[in-house]
């Protein structure tokens, strides 16, 4: 049996929105939504039972209340329930071991105004087993208290020729032939280090040419096993000569999804977040999906 969609709720409109999200997820998938809520943390080494068993039984309301809400939208979808008296970031990382893909809002019910990525959503993209999606808040992302998809289905990848990852390019192609989106692989390219000065860049616009060709080549190469395996998959791929982040960040304005790729240490407790995917969290308008790989 496939592993369902995990989702964390704490009763914010970024986690309703995110929870919505992760069911159309769970749906194109064919699995079932899992949802999650974690007991806020209280003051103190000892906490009283009556204060807990209060907890709890707010907890279970607030599931069934957004199990009540998802079934209205997406009536077919089995929805499993779940509470933890772990911090949220700890019941996540936990759940997320049988889970096939973890959905967050990027911030929940604590942080401040303002606040782009909170820190349990940063915790959880950057320690995850599972590939995690963050589900931003932005203007117009509400309608009903659902997540707006975007009328043009569109994923974006962020790749690298050469450093072609299998994990990340495999979440990416198989959310496009899932959406029946188009996928735009976006890679980041830089003049090689030997044509730049320690003051200026010397370069001719015949070099430059040639470089292009020759990335540009090898970015088809790249990609072909992928597009074999998904030939239903439409593939338009873009250079550009911009920092990786701003090059993500420009493409994915108004996409279904950006996908981006997270390096994990084998021998660390928990991974961490490279400064691209942190900048691009910090920043994105759309969903992001962070997918653990390893070199």
């Amino acid at each position: 049996m496939r592993p369902p969609v995990l989702a964390g709720i704490d009763g914010s409109e970024f986690a309703a929105v995110a929870a919505d999200w992760a069911a159309r997820e769970a749906a194109l998938r064919g699995v079932p939504l899992r949802l999650l809520h974690s007991s806020p943390r209280l003051p103190g080494p000892v906490v009283p039972r009556p204060a807990l068993e209060r907890l709890h039984h707010m907890g279970a309301q607030l599931l069934q209340r957004t199990v009540a809400d998802l079934a209205d939208r997406h009536p077919d979808l089995p929805v499993e329930c779940a509470q933890s008296d772990e911090g949220p970031a700890e019941a996540l990382l936990t759940a997320a071991r049988d889970a096939g893909l973890l959905v967050v809002g990027t911030r929940g019910t604590g942080g401040f105004e303002g606040l782009a990525v909170g820190s349990v959503a940063l915790r959880t993209a950057a320690a995850a087993p599972c590939p995690v999606v963050l589900v931003p808040h932005r203007p117009g992302a509400f309608v009903n208290g659902a997540f707006a998809a975007p009328t043009t289905c569109q994923v974006v990848l962020g790749f690298d020729a050469h450093r072609p990852f299998g994990a990340v390019a495999d979440f990416a192609f198989s959310a496009a032939d899932a959406r029946a989106a188009r996928l735009h692989v976006v890679q980041a390219w830089a003049f090689p280090a030997e044509s730049v000065s320690s003051r200026i860049l010397v370069v001719t616009e015949e070099d430059r040419a040639t470089w292009e060709d020759q990335e540009v080549l090898r970015l088809s190469d790249a990609l072909r096993p992928w597009q074999e395996k998904h030939p239903r998959v439409t593939v338009g791929s873009d250079l550009m000569l911009l920092h990786p982040a701003e090059a993500l960040l420009t493409a994915s304005r108004g996409a279904d999804l950006l996908v981006v790729g997270r390096r994990t240490a084998p021998r660390a407790a928990e991974g961490r977040l490279g400064p691209v995917t942190h900048a691009v969290l910090h920043h994105t308008r759309c969903p992001v999906a962070v997918v653990p790989h390893t070199e």
